[in-house]
């Protein structure tokens, strides 16, 4: 008995099926989704306490040092301290800040905070009060000396810029005849200083 021969046509529609399944069979094994992250997983709740950067104070001032404390996520700080010893010295003790002048300190940060979850009912649940601290060597550098500066009292101005410039453009030089009665509104270290700054010498000494 003879068998029919396959037709042309039948010939090409097998061959497109064959196609079709060999082109779907790599999709198949690609996952249809892919799980987003969820909003608790995106924002996480920590508190970390951070060393303090080197400081530089401004000449014969003082620089304020406050605690480097980062928070996030579902927490509440209560408080944020330093305690600052020189020397072996306690020169501060739970300061929210302290001013210091140049130096080697040993600085102590501590924070103190809270964290909550949330109910079903969106209610907040606190945890009981946590800390944290960290303690570090912190150094404060001495800025340049500037050449002028401010009055320290009405007539007088400080040892380092003894040059007084009044309201009027004149400077006066210590020594001079007018030098301790004069007001003066700024304070220069030297007299070329304060003829840079646009004052003139005092023609009465």
């Amino acid at each position: 008995m003879k068998h029919p021969r396959p037709t042309r046509r039948a010939g090409r529609v097998a061959a497109l099926v064959t196609a079709v399944t060999l082109l779907a069979a790599p999709l198949a094994a690609v996952p249809a989704t892919v799980a987003a992250p969820t909003a608790s997983a995106a924002v996480s709740t920590s508190v970390t306490v951070k060393k303090i950067a080197t400081k530089t104070a401004p000449y014969k001032k003082k620089a304020t040092v406050r605690p480097n404390v980062v928070a996030k996520g579902k927490v509440s700080v209560k408080s944020k301290t330093l305690t600052v010893k020189k020397s072996g010295k306690t020169i501060a003790k739970n300061k929210k800040s302290v001013a210091l002048k140049a130096g080697t300190y040993k600085v102590t940060t501590k924070v103190t905070y809270k964290t909550y979850r949330l109910t079903s009912a969106k209610k907040k649940v606190w945890s009981a009060t946590k800390s944290k601290s960290l303690t570090q060597k912190l150094v404060v550098k001495q800025g340049k000396k500037p050449s002028r500066t401010t009055p320290v009292s009405k007539y007088n101005c400080p040892s380092w810029a003894p040059v007084k410039g009044n309201q009027s453009g004149i400077y006066h030089v210590p020594g001079g005849r007018y030098y301790k009665v004069t007001t003066p509104e700024e304070c220069f270290t030297t007299a070329s200083a304060a003829r840079a700054a646009g004052y003139r010498a005092s023609k009465n000494g």
